[in-house]
């Protein structure tokens, strides 16, 4: 390539204009890259933080659908507890026998006043008394004796809490075929009307001076208490 020769100042100006407008038109070309590849790393920046804030939010559904599933488990086990322990007071109930439910309904003046419709009471514990005590230490079921005299299980269960509160029976809880029940055992055998015929009192002389409050009173009589401690022997 020949090299004009400058000649005038002018000529030279302008030589340098044209040199200048190349160079920025040079520079411009060269900042052209850099600025896309800054811009393409700005995207793929913005790219980032969104999949973490997509991440992050992911991640506390899940500490919430965590949060929840621990509510739903402690509420399942509290509502297992609470079955658990209603089950258990429904066993506990089951346990008690029918005497034990009649026995809190019942008054104590129900209990030791218990009187059966037409029926001699007196001779009816007797009788009761004396079935028990032919099975002595034993004692025998309290169903086989309300069969036995023809009596409901109301019935003689009220009975039979009477006894006990006069102090002529126990009775003794026991688990029999798979069902609560009762055992009457005696403990104070009643005098017979056989032993009557001894009674001191069919002979005493002074029978007629004799009652509860006076000089002469049974309370005091030494007769009717060697009588009693002979026919208690006899029955024991």
């Amino acid at each position: 390539m020949v090299k004009k020769e400058i000649t005038s100042t002018d000529e030279l100006k302008k030589e340098l204009e044209e040199s200048k407008a190349k160079l920025a038109l040079l520079n411009k070309k060269s900042s052209h890259p850099v600025k896309t590849k800054q811009k393409k790393k700005e995207v793929k920046k913005k790219t980032e933080v969104k999949k973490i804030e997509t991440k992050k939010t992911e991640a506390n559904k899940l500490e919430t659908r965590k949060a929840e599933a621990k509510k739903k488990e402690a509420k399942k086990k509290e509502e297992a507890k609470k079955k658990e322990e209603e089950a258990k007071k429904k066993e506990e109930e089951a346990k008690k026998t029918y005497e034990e439910l009649l026995e809190e309904q019942l008054t104590e003046e129900e209990i030791t006043g218990f009187q059966i419709d037409k029926t001699d009471m007196d001779r009816l514990s007797n009788k009761v008394c004396e079935i028990v005590a032919g099975y002595e230490t034993k004692g025998m079921f309290q169903s086989e004796l309300w069969k036995k005299l023809k009596l409901s299980s109301r019935d003689g269960s009220r009975l039979a809490l009477k006894l006990e509160r006069m102090g002529m029976i126990s009775r003794e809880k026991i688990l029999e075929n798979g069902r609560w029940t009762y055992k009457l055992i005696i403990k104070r055998t009643p005098v017979s009307t056989s032993s009557l015929e001894g009674a001191p009192c069919l002979t005493c002389p002074v029978e007629a001076q004799c009652s509860i409050d006076g000089e002469i009173s049974p309370k005091t009589c030494k007769f009717i208490d060697d009588w009693v401690r002979i026919e208690s022997k006899h029955s024991n």
